[in-house]
């Protein structure tokens, strides 16, 4: 207090000088914005008070959640059920919800019978690929939808993978590639990890290690010891491990035979991305590299072939700021230059060169396989369809499933004219994929992933009761791990995430809580599934992979009500 008062006292006693000085930097501001100054004629009109303009429109997306009405979502409500439900506080709202659904919207059919939650089963695993060699069980129908280690910082992989690993969350990697970071809870052998690049460590890097983390935090501590043993750029792309205190990461260049046999069963089930841009599977030439898949895939469960994602229908972008030592290392390509992927992926020039590719790598992983696409046109899908039907019945492989993106999918880097320009919404798209493999009868065969919007358990229920056999989750996985919704994610700009979420800014990221945030994401997809049953109780099914299009209602914004959904769409979409 007393320190307070002097500097109060000083500033009192100077105050002319301080206003004085304030006076003589806006004449000078005045002068540079009306003489000197030629970007902005706002401020040539407008010295100096101009510049509110440019405070305040940089004020207004970050507070605009706090005071504008939810306009993206249907509710705010739902976008704070996210936040408590990752805190595991009850979610309960009292007298109302805070902002009334309005417009067209699916209702769940409420049982004249409903069941207890403890009568809803505890098995929600879905199978993938039943006819594989090796097929992949989801414990839960809820994927952390692709989001790469890049986009993402590799803080923010690393909570996602111990929620993976804690909660049976399946992750999938993204276009970035597997990186060390989804191999973040693994717990080598020593004796029998040919497979990695081991690091031991030493006296002294133990004594900075300690002395770090008893004086600082075990970030810092971390970070001294990888310099101690390292001090290389790339010294990040090696995961510490708590209880043989040695760095690893995989030795892609040891032979395919000392790579484990299963998958560990310690780190996340992993979905891996393949994309345009190969990366993580090419060679020095940036061809395709099939040995490379089938190391890869001795961590992964199945693969994904990105065709198209619903923000943009283009080649995914990386900006240079985000292209890091260790991001080039994983990707196979420049550091610090704009990473763009073609817009075509290599192997998809017709739909029988996809299948083609498909099932090369069917037999080269013998796990399952399948692509994501955007949807815009029945026609095109029935074609598509029409030509994966053909080849069941000359018994060629066929895919395992397919993911479908929303129009309305989110990115950190997309172009705004392609942004919910492109593509149906999350249940219009379902529809017609769902519709056109059963016309084919190959629905069977194929399971359904669907994708764009969903946070809530209700949301979920809706998306599986029109079709989809799991639902990808991206921006609900993102705000329960920390995101405040800034909308500074692409790194083209001159702000970057504030939370150190999705950025490779090295101060942001130092203040991302890896271990409190894995635990909030479990927390997010542990209560999506307790509200999933709960729901499936008030619908009288026993399990919510049972859940149908019978069990929904439709009204549209002028009260219309459709008890039989299939009514509905024929009306709309006319298929």
């Amino acid at each position: 207090m007393d320190t307070l008062h002097v500097l109060w006292s000083l500033f009192i006693d100077f105050i002319e000088f301080f206003l004085l000085g304030g006076v003589f930097v806006l004449i000078l501001l005045y002068i540079y914005d009306k003489h000197i100054q030629r970007k902005h004629a706002l401020l040539i009109n407008y010295p100096v008070i101009g510049r509110f303009r440019y405070f305040f429109e940089a004020l207004r997306e970050p507070l605009r959640q706090y005071f504008a009405e939810e306009t993206f979502y249907d509710s705010k409500d739902k976008v704070d059920w996210v936040y408590t439900a990752a805190k595991d506080k009850p979610n309960y709202k009292s007298f109302s919800v805070a902002q009334p659904f309005s417009g067209s919207r699916f209702i769940i059919k409420h049982a004249t019978n409903v069941l207890n939650e403890d009568e809803v089963d505890d098995d929600t695993s879905v199978v993938f690929g039943k006819d594989r060699e090796i097929p992949f069980v989801s414990h839960t129908p809820i994927i952390r939808s692709a989001m790469s280690d890049g986009s993402l910082s590799p803080e923010a992989i690393r909570a996602f993978s111990i929620a993976g690993a804690n909660t049976n969350l399946t992750i999938n990697t993204g276009e970035g590639s597997l990186t060390s970071n989804h191999l973040f809870t693994h717990k080598p052998d020593l004796n029998n990890a040919d497979y990695l690049e081991i690091i031991e460590s030493t006296p002294w890097a133990e004594f900075l290690f300690k002395m770090g983390d008893m004086l600082f935090n075990r970030p810092r501590a971390l970070k001294w010891y990888r310099t101690a043993l390292l001090n290389e750029k790339t010294q990040n792309t090696y995961i510490y491990d708590t209880t043989s205190h040695v760095l690893f990461r995989v030795n892609w260049n040891a032979p395919i035979e000392s790579f484990p046999k299963e998958v560990p069963s310690d780190i996340p089930n992993t979905i891996f991305q393949m994309s345009s841009g190969l990366y993580g599977v090419r060679d020095e030439n940036g061809k395709f590299d099939e040995l490379r898949y089938q190391k890869v895939m001795k961590f992964c469960r199945m693969t994904e072939i990105k065709i198209a994602q619903g923000a943009k229908q283009t080649g995914g972008k990386l900006s240079a700021a985000k292209v890091t030592a260790d991001i080039a290392y994983y990707r196979g390509v420049p550091e610090a230059q704009n990473i763009f992927s073609p817009n075509r992926f290599p192997f998809a020039d017709t739909t029988t060169h996809l299948l083609d590719f498909v099932e090369r790598l069917q037999n080269l992983s013998k796990k399952p396989v399948g692509f994501k696409i955007v949807i815009s046109d029945a026609n095109a899908i029935d074609e598509m369809v029409k030509e994966i039907a053909k080849r069941k019945a000359q018994g060629r492989s066929i895919p395992d499933f397919i993911t479908v993106d929303s129009g309305e999918g989110g990115s950190a880097t997309a172009p705004l004219e392609l942004m919910e320009s492109v593509g149906l919404t999350t249940n219009n798209a379902l529809y017609v994929l769902d519709t056109m493999l059963k016309k084919h009868e190959i629905r069977q065969d194929i399971k359904i992933i669907a994708s764009g919007k969903v946070l809530t358990p209700d949301d979920a229920i809706i998306t599986m009761s029109m079709g989809a056999d799991a639902v990808g989750i991206a921006r609900g996985f993102m705000m329960s791990g920390g995101c405040i919704r800034a909308r500074m994610c692409s790194g083209f700009g001159s702000h970057v995430c504030p939370v150190g979420l999705a950025t490779q800014d090295e101060k942001k990221r130092a203040s991302y809580l890896v271990i409190k945030e894995g635990k909030e994401i479990g927390n997010y997809h542990t209560n999506l599934i307790k509200g999933m049953k709960m729901v499936a109780s008030v619908m009288g099914v026993k399990n919510i992979n049972d859940v149908n299009k019978s069990h929904l209602t439709f009204k549209n914004q002028n009260g219309e009500i459709y008890f039989d959904i299939d009514k509905y769409f024929h009306q709309k979409l006319h298929i």
